[in-house]
C-alpha cells in the first residue's frame, strides 16, 4: 500500500490493504507533519480519499501554574476572537477568571491580607516601642 501510517488507519478503519488505490496529498507540502496528518475514508462511490485532521486543542491554561483552567472551552487559538465566541464563554465569573487558576487567586488574596496584617503588627510594636522608651 504505501505509507506505514495509511496501512495502520486502513486496518483500524476495517479497509483491506491488498491492493489498494494510491493516495496522494491534497494541500500543502507533501511531508508527514503535526499540521498536515490525514486520515483516510471511503467515499460512497468506494473510492479512498484523505482528509486532514485539524491539531487538537490544548485548551486554556494558567499562565502562572501551567495547570488547565476549567470551565473554557478548549479551542484552537483562532477560535477565541471575538467574532467566533463571546466574552461570556472565554471567562468564568471571578477575578482573574480565564487567565489565573483558582489556587493563584486565593494565594493571591491571601498574601495580601497577611502583607496587610503585617505592616498593622509593625506600627502597634513600633507605638509601645515610642510609648515605653
Amino acid at each position: 500500500c504505501g505509507r506505514a501510517a495509511q496501512a495502520k488507519s486502513f486496518a483500524t478503519e476495517g479497509f483491506s490493504c491488498t491492493m489498494g488505490q494510491r493516495l496522494t496529498y491534497r494541500r500543502r507540502h507533501c511531508y508527514a507533519t503535526r499540521s498536515n496528518k490525514t486520515r483516510i475514508l471511503r467515499t460512497p462511490g468506494g473510492k479512498l480519499t484523505t482528509h486532514t485532521v485539524q491539531k487538537k486543542p490544548k485548551g486554556v491554561r494558567c499562565r502562572e501554574t501551567g495547570i488547565r483552567l476549567p470551565g473554557i472551552a478548549a479551542k484552537r487559538p483562532t477560535k477565541y476572537s471575538n467574532t467566533q465566541m463571546s466574552k461570556r464563554e472565554k471567562t468564568v465569573n471571578r477575578v482573574y477568571g480565564g487567565c489565573l487558576s483558582h489556587r493563584v487567586v486565593r494565594d493571591r488574596i491571601v498574601r495580601a491580607f497577611l502583607v496587610e496584617e503585617q505592616k498593622i503588627v509593625k506600627k502597634v510594636l513600633k507605638m509601645q516601642k515610642a510609648k515605653s522608651g
